[in-house]
């Protein structure tokens, strides 16, 4: 019951109760109470007439970085005595400094500005909106009152920088880049020799096969010598879709743990080293819905992706449960697919199908069992089940290995930039010039 109300009934409760029993002295006691109650009604706040504007120092951060939130409150309206202003924070958000409530008077026409500091983990934050609380004096009649304050927040993921990442699609672009095309050119691996042709550098003579092959052709003034010349693999960019699995049944484990911001660390480092490469990207986030950034090159490319990571969750459905549903059409034939999943036993089959309609697949696969055995209690049974648990997944990355896929087991203890060097190195030349894999 609020206050006025209250005092309303106490008031007509001692004027009743004075006419009824002719008691002057109950009738007196009445009067501060109404006294009260009209001093609060006649210094009540008013229309709230209230502007609200919102700034943040950063609109885009590191995980844990601090971000100063500045809110400047301007009335338009009458004299306010007592406000309360009380800023409603995303979920997630904590804050580290200051505070997220303020109280301030205000005059016509003045403003009152105040700060507070918040951090958070990896997401998409939106502020919507301020609750502002005015009062009279005597704190009886209040006014509440909720004003828009918009902004935004994106907590991108950690990034970890790679010196190279090395990927062998079946088909690149027409663009020069650093990824084998698979045919002679200019570049930088020996490809092949042939002949010598008007306009080939003498450097790129070989002069040995031409020792040995080369015969005379003459003329009918000259003989001439045949030579041959080196053949180098031209290098050109290449069509790169990351897929980055988000499905709940593969990322989260008991007692809330969820190896999913692992996953998007890679996702990130990986996306930087191949748009730094030349190469286009694109990305497609599979878990409780399909969440597609379209292939593009560049900065901004990396930028829109970076955001999408920033803002991607894991997440469950019964209709994408299974990666049968990846929309494959999404991604040009003979591209290069790079699968970020800690894997399950029934995605086999999904992904020696992509293998067999043509894509060049790598899967980048966080370890599950070493993950979930660090949060669990070392007893035998523990150990008992971890063993059989690797051998299963030994099993499922060797089949994958055997159908041509280049895999990589990640354990997350271990620094992602080491796993990456040490497992997917760059190929041997020989390797290389017919078409082989790691």
């Amino acid at each position: 019951m609020s206050r006025p109300l209250l005092l309303g009934l106490l008031i007509n409760l001692l004027l009743l109760a004075g006419f009824v029993t002719l008691r002057g002295d109950l009738l007196a006691l009445a009067i501060p109470f109404a006294l009260y109650l009209l001093f609060g009604y006649w210094r009540a706040p008013t229309e709230l007439q209230l502007d609200v504007r919102r700034h943040l120092n950063l609109e885009r951060v590191a995980p844990g970085q601090s971000v100063v939130v500045t809110l400047t409150l301007v009335n338009r309206g009458a004299a306010l005595h007592e406000i309360l202003v009380q800023d409603f924070l995303p979920p997630g958000l904590t804050v580290t400094d200051g505070a997220a409530r303020h109280f301030a008077t205000l005059k016509r026409d003045a403003s009152a500005t105040w700060t507070y500091t918040v951090s958070g983990p990896r997401g998409y934050y939106g502020f919507t909106s301020t609750r502002v609380e005015a009062r009279d004096d005597l704190g009886l009649i209040q006014r509440l009152e909720t004003l828009a304050a918009p902004g935004q927040l994106l907590v991108l993921p950690p990034l970890v920088r790679l010196k190279r990442v090395d990927i062998r699609p079946r088909r690149t672009r027409v663009y020069a880049g650093t990824i084998p095309a698979r045919t002679g050119g200019p570049g930088v691996d020996f490809f092949g020799v042939r002949d010598y042709q008007p306009g080939d550098t003498t450097r790129s003579l070989n002069w040995r096969v031409t020792a040995r092959h080369g015969e005379i052709a003459s003329g009918r003034d000259v003989a001439m010598q045949r030579l041959y010349a080196n053949e180098f693999e031209q290098e050109r960019v290449a069509d790169v879709g990351i897929i980055l699995d988000g499905r709940d049944r593969t990322n989260r484990f008991g007692g809330g743990h969820s190896i999913f911001e692992h996953s998007v660390l890679a996702t990130a480092a990986l996306t930087d080293a191949l748009i730094a490469q030349g190469n286009r990207v694109g990305m497609l986030v599979y878990g409780q819905f399909l969440q597609w950034t379209f292939s593009g090159y560049g900065k901004f490319q990396r930028e829109r992706i970076m955001q999408a990571l920033g803002a991607a969750r894991p997440g469950g459905s019964d209709v994408f449960s299974n990666l049968e549903h990846i929309p494959a059409r999404l991604f040009p034939i003979n591209s290069q697919l790079v699968i970020v999943s800690p894997l399950v036993a029934d995605d086999l089959e999904v992904l020696v199908q992509l293998r067999a309609r043509g894509y060049q697949v790598m899967v980048i696969s966080p370890d599950p069992v070493s993950f979930e055995l660090s949060h669990l209690p070392p007893t035998p049974e523990v150990e008992q089940a971890g063993r059989v648990v690797k051998m299963e997944r030994e099993l499922l990355l060797g089949n994958l290995r055997r159908a041509g896929i280049q895999t990589l087991n990640w354990n997350v203890d271990h620094p992602f930039d080491r796993a990456i060097r040490t497992s997917l190195g760059r190929p041997p030349q020989w390797l290389r010039a017919v078409g082989g894999q790691v």
